[in-house]
């Protein structure tokens, strides 16, 4: 399925996003999936950018 790669591949690649530390105001690079970010940040001040979980694509819907 080369041809749908593309389109789905765009969900699994990270992407650098800056955010703004709560703490110290610092512009932080986290990396993003999705609005969401994958893994944990630390600012130089001390506070973490805390890893979110991730929510499936595709939900199935229980049989009737």
């Amino acid at each position: 399925m080369a041809v749908m790669d593309g389109c789905e591949a765009q969900y699994r690649t990270p992407v650098p996003e800056e955010r703004v530390c709560p703490q110290c105001g610092k512009e932080v690079e986290v990396f993003t999936n999705r609005g969401r970010v994958i893994e944990d940040t630390a600012c130089s001040c001390g506070y973490v950018f805390k890893a979110e979980e991730d929510v499936p694509l595709k939900v199935e819907r229980p049989e009737e």
